[in-house]
């Protein structure tokens, strides 16, 4: 039994042996936090391990996030306990289907075979052969395998020293003719989306700032350097950043840590845009656009006001589950560069 006076553990019997305290009226309620502890420990290993990580990623996040340290034998034994594995027991191809079907109805249509794969093990917790996901949207949605096949293309080269090197940030007006805006950052090493929010603006300096303070809170870390266009909703957000690195000592501290340029230049995200487009937002711009085709929204200030009220909350929840989709998704390793652009 654990003493709470003392700290020590692995006590027995009526009294501490180290500190001498009473601690047998507290067995039942340190018990419970014992239970409640396991709990909460299985349940990080259940997630973690159905969002597809490896068992090193699992340690790593156990260890850094939740202050857990487990071995890989002790893991693998949690998992197999828990009746979790990669390798047998996979979800009839049937209920496979049937989900996939189900996403083709959404905006899951603009997904490849691997993001669908992805959404399938992380959303619906099913245990799946990535062929088996490919060959059933083959058959299910052939024309948009074709579609997505026709639009390959490559892209000019990018490098960066490392993670958190570098965040770019932009806004995405793709919506906006039906009045909502989209807010976006990435991480230019990894693409991991920092953030992706929605609303009536992405034009006022406040709101932009908001999102960057409340970014820098949840991951508990600034970038070195933040990239932006010229516009003066990132003015505000720029010179925060460079305040809270101006005592920083590296080579970009201070002001050299926030860099300016046209928003065509800021390729990173610009890029990342048309992963954005094609695999979520495509839908959600067909959707709205027949709205205005049967006449049903006619671009007015009021409409523009309802439609957000109807749409923007379930618009929100589809970008958080995009994000947290993109952000869990295996990148190809590369080597690192020590040029920043």
């Amino acid at each position: 039994m654990y003493c709470p006076y003392c700290g020590t553990g692995g006590c027995f019997g009526r009294c501490c042996g180290s500190c001498g305290s009473n601690i047998e009226c507290l067995a039942p309620f340190l018990e419970d936090v014992t239970e409640s502890n396991e709990g909460i420990e299985a349940g990080l290993i259940h997630k973690y391990f159905t969002e597809g990580h490896a068992y090193e990623v699992i340690l790593d996040f156990l260890e850094e996030r939740h202050n857990i340290v487990l071995s890989l034998r002790t893991l693998k034994r949690r998992l197999q306990n828990a009746g979790l594995t990669r390798r047998i027991d996979y979800t009839p191809i049937g209920t496979v289907h049937q989900t996939v079907a189900h996403e083709l109805r959404g905006s899951g249509r603009l997904l490849g075979y691997r993001a669908m794969w992805q959404t399938l093990q992380q959303k619906y917790h099913l245990t799946v052969k990535r062929e088996d996901v490919r060959q059933t949207i083959s058959r299910l949605d052939p024309s948009g395998v074709q579609l997505r096949s026709r639009r390959r293309f490559v892209r000019r080269g990018y490098v960066t020293a490392g993670p958190n090197q570098v965040w770019h940030a932009d806004g995405y007006d793709k919506l906006k003719p039906f009045g909502i805006a989209i807010s976006g950052c990435i991480d230019g090493f990894s693409r991991k989306a920092m953030w992706l929010r929605s609303g009536s603006t992405n034009n006022d300096p406040g709101i932009i700032a908001q999102y960057y303070l409340q970014c820098v809170s949840e991951f508990g870390l600034l970038p070195a350097r933040l990239r932006t266009d010229c516009g003066t909703e990132n003015g505000t957000m720029a010179a925060i950043n460079c305040t809270l690195r101006s005592q920083h000592t590296d080579d970009f501290a201070g002001a050299l840590s926030h860099m300016y340029g046209t928003s065509t230049a800021n390729q990173r995200i610009e890029s990342w845009w048309s992963f954005f487009r094609k695999q979520r937002t495509q839908f959600w711009i067909e959707l709205f656009s027949d709205l205005r085709e049967r006449h049903l929204f006619n671009g007015s200030h009021e409409h523009k006001c309802l439609l957000r009220y109807v749409f923007l909350g379930i618009l929100q929840k589809d970008l958080d589950e995009y994000r947290q989709l993109w952000n869990n998704h295996t990148i190809r390793p590369v080597r690192l560069s020590v040029s920043i652009r």
